[in-house]
């Protein structure tokens, strides 16, 4: 059997930039099992899978080298740009039924925007062991599907270190975004999700769909602009929409192939 396979560096116009995720289209569901030998086998953050419904519609599914997930940002905007670019030149839109409900990207341009469902986080309890991981104590400590913790200011996202031995033993949650007021952006991010095999995750969507209810409420303005700070780095362009979010960013194609199963 024989998988189309495409490598997109998704929230960057430059390849080695943004977060990289593996796309594979295909023509049918093989066994969840061969779907996440795959993912580990790329050995990135996130493998996207789709299986065409009807024109413009997809059925899509992601998994981390280790877990399958409900919601992934940056490989739901890879799948779009794949689709876009060498399946359907046609579109400009296109739906993806997922885990969590159906998903546009639409195509303006360069730039390709998500529609996502709003995660707006609540107050919760920091874990005890959460200080000590991030090595500094967080002014805020929210939840939604992550746990979110607020700093004081960008340089302490910037150079946060995480012991990530100790990040591991926060289990009721995906993952832990940081974040903090931006110098020239609105907000910045950092999102660490050791338990689900990506110790830091260089540019994230679905960490977004709680960060951007979090700023917009905070800053009192549903158009934001965000980095996230991780050694690739990512520029992402947001909308607050009450129960949905907009987030918009570019794409860049760094490979194409087979793969052979």
């Amino acid at each position: 059997m024989k998988i189309p396979f495409y490598q997109v560096d998704a929230f960057s116009s430059k390849i080695f930039g943004g977060n990289p995720a593996a796309v594979c289209p295909l023509e049918s569901w093989p066994a969840d099992e061969i779907l996440q030998d795959i993912a580990a086998e790329n050995n990135l953050s996130e493998t996207a899978f789709f299986v065409q419904r009807s024109k413009g519609r997809y059925k899509l599914r992601w998994f981390t080298p280790t877990i399958e997930v409900d919601l992934c940002g940056h490989a739901t905007l890879a799948s779009g740009f794949v689709i876009f670019s060498f399946i359907d030149t046609t579109l400009s839109s296109v739906d993806f039924e997922t885990a969590s409900g159906t998903l546009s990207v639409t195509k303006s341009g360069e730039l390709l925007s998500m529609n996502f469902p709003a995660r707006k986080p609540g107050p919760t309890k920091a874990p005890p062991i959460l200080s000590k991981a991030l090595g500094t104590d967080p002014l805020e400590v929210l939840k939604a599907r992550d746990l979110l913790a607020v700093f004081k200011d960008e340089s302490t996202i910037k150079n946060m270190v995480p012991d990530f031995d100790k990040l591991k033993q926060i289990r009721d949650v995906l993952g832990i975004i940081v974040t903090a007021r931006g110098e020239k952006s609105d907000f910045v991010s950092r999102f660490f999700a050791p338990n689900a095999g990506v110790l830091e995750d260089p540019v994230t969507g679905s960490s977004h769909c709680t960060l951007i209810p979090y700023w917009a409420d905070r800053l009192k303005k549903n158009h934001l602009h965000a980095f996230q700070l991780s050694k690739r780095g990512g520029e992402l362009f947001c909308e607050n929409s009450g129960d949905r979010v907009r987030i918009s960013g570019n794409a860049a194609l760094y490979a194409k192939g087979e793969l052979y199963l």
